[in-house]
């Protein structure tokens, strides 16, 4: 008798678990109907034969990263909104904002993922549906929050690979030079053209697509990770800022708040940087109006007066980006690009905003995907 239970529980759970095995290879997709409009915020200067830095304030959802099939299909409907508008042309340098390339952990999941309420339970739903990809991420989690770190490193040579497909592709399908937004990855750097991982730490960095689609110059990595941040995502070399050139200039890419550093614009004017891009992401939906919460370093730029909670975070962000402000810039135009969207509990906030010679031109309307552009 006790051999027979011994066998029939053995055998109840081998069935269990083989059920479980089969359940975690399943990924339907659900139907999805994505909002592809797009308006034109703020269209500066005029048209010459110089090119022009044109920025996409995506507003975008979990379902859009279902598949890459589908997000292409959102973001190929912006960059074609803004070439009938005639703002593309094969000088324009689009920018997009930061973590776009993130979020790319959760394509090709499960439905259940997509329809979570909080970010907790959607990542409950991508560790349990990729178990032994997420066990293997957590043994080599680096950093004081290993859950995080191992979120993202499950998926990371597919998030690299799709990266690489989705960004590069829009880049050649459109002829244009491509700011890929960000992108949290171990390690990553470019050799040939393609987007490479290794091994250690996350870094939020930025790659640059050429209009052949492929990665040019190194990635940029944010030098400054916001609080929320620091406990899986390593701060890179504070030395090291790039420059790459393009058909309408030389080209440096400032993450987020790296972009509020006076000495990083030395650094870039030490380059010849004409122009300068800045992918941002603000977490919060009423952050925006909220008071600035400090600089994300241990200590403040000596040039800065400014004190916490002095002012509103949105005017922190216009008084601290120095583009195109001399002497500390020389750059003549930036952007500073912003995520919109709702991700699962995750609101987010930022209003895009460009700068040309010394003047700010902000999008005084957060609702919905914006283009803002500026002729150079």
């Amino acid at each position: 008798m006790r051999k027979l239970l011994g066998f029939t529980l053995i055998m109840a759970l081998v069935a269990a678990v083989s059920a479980y095995l089969v359940w975690t290879q399943e990924r339907p997709v659900g139907h999805y109907l994505s909002d592809l409009r797009i308006n034109l915020a703020v269209d500066q200067g005029v048209p010459a034969d110089r090119g022009n830095l044109l920025g996409i304030q995506p507003e975008l959802f979990p379902a859009d990263y279902q598949s890459l099939e589908r997000l292409h299909l959102k973001l190929a409907a912006y960059l074609q909104k803004a070439r009938d508008q005639g703002l593309i042309n094969d000088k324009t340098i689009v920018v997009l904002p930061e973590h776009i390339g993130t979020w790319l952990m959760v394509s090709g999941e499960k439905n259940e993922l997509y329809q979570a309420t909080n970010l907790k339970d959607a990542m409950n739903w991508l560790s349990a549906s990729n178990p032994l990809l997420f066990l293997r991420a957590l043994i080599s989690a680096k950093g004081d929050d290993r859950i995080d770190d191992a979120y993202l490193r499950m998926k990371a040579p597919a998030m690299a690979r799709d990266y690489q497909v989705l960004f590069g592709g829009l880049a050649k399908e459109f002829g244009v030079t491509l700011v890929a937004g960000s992108i949290a990855l171990p390690n990553p750097s470019v050799s040939q053209g393609q987007l490479q991982i290794g091994h250690g730490a996350l870094y939020n960095t930025s790659v640059v697509f050429d209009r052949d689609g492929l990665a040019v110059g190194q990635p940029q990595r944010q030098l400054y990770p916001i609080f929320d941040e620091r406990g899986f995502i390593e701060p890179g070399d504070e030395n090291t800022v790039s420059v790459v050139d393009t058909p309408a200039g030389r080209l440096g890419i400032l993450i987020g708040s790296d972009s509020w550093y006076p000495d990083n614009y030395r650094k870039l004017n030490e380059q010849g940087a004409q122009l300068v891009a800045v992918p941002a992401f603000v977490i919060g939906r009423e952050t925006w109006d909220k008071p600035w919460r400090g600089f994300k370093s241990v200590s403040t730029p000596p040039e800065i007066s400014l004190k916490p909670e002095e002012l509103s975070e949105g005017e922190a962000w216009h008084r601290l980006t120095l583009i195109s402000q001399q002497p500390i810039s020389q750059a003549t135009a930036g952007m500073s690009v912003f995520l919109r969207g709702q991700f699962f509990d995750m609101g987010s906030a930022g209003q895009s905003f460009l700068s040309s010679n010394g003047q700010v031109f902000a999008d005084g309307n957060a609702r919905g995907a914006r283009l803002l552009n500026v002729w150079l």
